[in-house]
């Protein structure tokens, strides 16, 4: 195996925080007879560049809501609820173990805030595993950008041709490959259905994986642009407010 170092993203992948996110603002949608679209959702995953999905249900709406605050944080104590029940999702643990085994610099690459990447990690008994953490507090583009990975394959010494990005969604992926990493995606229920044609390998799961397994010469990144345009319409994450 000819890698140095392993990214990994957080949200979707290491703790599926993305069905009860798509789950409980869509609840908000139709208490507001609004139907939200698993397809429409689709193109925020992955990104930090849209706007919140209050906004989002406001211009469907085409009016302001009436207790803004009562339905963001009704919404946030429903979606905090549903992750506590998560757990790591199958195979983390497993690629943890061997990244450590084979000596490799061990990092996340994650487009949400740091309090909410280090507190989940902390919560879950996961954050000394990871010797870099960076997070969209640390860069002035998240993904789709390339410069998450970039950012964490510098912290850990590795150059990115020789890093493994583990991610769950388009946007993610496309960020890593635009990042010149060898990028294996594991979707989640939320992100199945999209597309990652320009990914290296793409699994069921993480338990699907062994590092051991993966190319001995990486093979050179397909070309992805690293200029994209921003979403037309955005749900917002909402995952720390």
């Amino acid at each position: 195996m000819g890698f140095d170092a392993v990214v990994f993203d957080f949200d979707g992948l290491i703790l599926d925080t993305e069905v009860p996110e798509f789950v409980t603002v869509r609840e908000e949608f139709v208490a507001h007879g609004i139907d939200l679209r698993l397809d429409d959702w689709q193109d925020i995953i992955g990104r930090a560049d849209h706007p919140h999905w209050i906004d989002w249900l406001e211009a469907e709406l085409g009016r302001p809501l009436e207790d803004r605050e009562l339905v963001r944080t009704r919404r946030m104590a429903r979606h905090h609820a549903l992750i506590h029940r998560e757990a790591v999702r199958p195979g983390v643990h497993d690629l943890l173990d061997e990244a450590e085994a084979l000596g490799l610099g061990i990092g996340v690459a994650s487009s949400s805030p740091a309090a909410w990447v280090e507190g989940h990690l902390e919560r879950l008994g996961l954050r000394s595993r990871f010797s870099v953490v960076r997070t969209r507090d640390d860069v002035a583009r998240a993904k789709p950008w390339p410069d998450l990975f970039l950012a964490a394959t510098a912290a850990l010494g590795a150059a990115p041709a020789s890093t493994v990005a583990f991610e769950d969604s388009h946007h993610g992926s496309r960020a890593a490959k635009a990042a010149g990493l060898y990028c294996v995606v594991a979707p989640n229920d939320i992100t199945r259905s999209q597309d990652f044609t320009h990914a290296d390998l793409v699994v069921e799961s993480l338990a699907d994986v062994r590092l051991r397994d993966l190319p001995s010469s990486p093979p050179a990144a397909p070309t992805v642009p690293t200029s994209p345009t921003a979403p037309t319409r955005g749900g917002g994450a909402g995952r720390h407010r």
